[in-house]
């Protein structure tokens, strides 16, 4: 796995970092810091392998001076999804459950904060994409059910998943108060504000993003470039990091040798970490495996803020219609203003 040290500063964008695990932040006069690591990693077949080298990678981003580390949308498996059938229900489990309980272990070996994707068993026929954060002690911090739930060629989610009902959240970690939505999620600007309006310092996207072979040539750098350009500007609107965490290669969604015949999905990778100012700050490459370091400076969300104050400026009292699915022309313009 290539490893990669990166991360911003208020005044000079981008510095080569050399850190140490277990900090509770950095203090730099009156700012404070903490460092978080992204986990690009490819899925075999076999769950139990994949959850291992997760592992293994967790440790190691603790040793390159994360604080938090967040892992790649449904580590456990290659993305099952590709296909509608009843045998991979049997993928999901249930939280707190086996994995939560394992990384808990982890996270308080390691002394990081961990942000894990699984495939929630919530209760016999209903299933959730669902992300957990646990705290340095190995506790559940927080618990996300992804609420946007695509349903297109090779990502038949809505087959497996139903909408999340636990609304968007922000979670204290020792390190800092961080929110977690899942890869479909990215793409909403209402999901990432409302995550920014319960405190979140850093947003975490967990996600499985990747390229049907046959338009990467075609399609391939504009699909990449709309992914990572909606999540900086999610950044810039709302004065916070925000951290695309993908996977990386080829998948035909084989588990256990059940496999997708045609050419699969070739996921991206691409993994990336913008700054309040929507600036990459560090950067995966699209085909290997890569463990990011980049650092949240809580004075630079304090300093873009005062600059940029979007949020100050903001007019909460004419947003009513925002609720509504879509404003037909005959009723777009009713007379108290609050949409149909």
């Amino acid at each position: 796995m290539r490893q990669t040290f990166e991360a911003n500063s208020a005044s000079a964008g981008l510095a080569l970092l050399h850190g140490c695990g277990g900090m509770n932040g950095e203090a730099m006069g009156n700012r404070r810091t903490y460092k978080v690591g992204l986990v690009q990693m490819s899925m075999g077949a076999e769950p139990e392998a994949n959850f291992a080298a997760a592992v293994e990678h967790i440790r190691e981003a603790a040793r390159m001076g994360a604080n938090i580390v967040c892992l790649p949308e449904l580590f456990r498996a290659q993305y099952f999804c590709q296909r509608e059938e009843l045998a991979l229900f049997d993928l999901s489990e249930e939280i707190p459950g086996p994995s939560t309980a394992r990384l808990g272990e982890v996270a308080r070996e390691a002394g990081v904060a961990i942000v894990a994707s699984l495939f929630e068993r919530r209760a016999p026929g209903l299933y959730h994409n669902t992300a957990v954060t646990l705290n340095a002690e190995g506790a559940i911090a927080g618990v996300y059910r992804k609420m946007h739930i695509p349903d297109d060629p090779l990502y038949y989610e809505k087959y497996y998943f139903a909408p999340g009902d636990l609304g968007f959240q922000a979670v204290d970690t020792e390190f800092g108060r961080v929110g977690t939505l899942v890869c479909w999620d990215q793409w909403y600007p209402e999901a990432a504000r409302l995550t920014a309006l319960k405190g979140a310092e850093v947003i975490f996207y967990p996600t499985a993003i990747g390229w049907h072979p046959a338009e990467k040539d075609e399609f391939g750098a504009a699909q990449y470039e709309a992914w990572q350009t909606i999540q900086r500007s999610h950044a810039i609107a709302n004065g916070v990091y925000v951290a695309g965490v993908n996977r990386v290669g080829v998948e035909h969604g084989d588990v256990l040798g059940n496999r997708v015949e045609g050419a699969g999905l070739e996921f991206w990778g691409g993994s990336f970490l913008a700054d309040p100012f929507g600036r990459v700050i560090a950067k995966a490459s699209h085909d290997a495996e890569e463990i990011l370091i980049g650092e949240i400076d809580l004075g630079l969300i304090e300093e873009t803020r005062r600059n940029w104050p979007f949020l100050r400026d903001r007019r909460i009292d004419a947003y009513g219609p925002m609720t509504k699915r879509f404003l037909d022309p005959a009723s777009a313009w009713p007379a108290d203003g609050d949409g149909e």
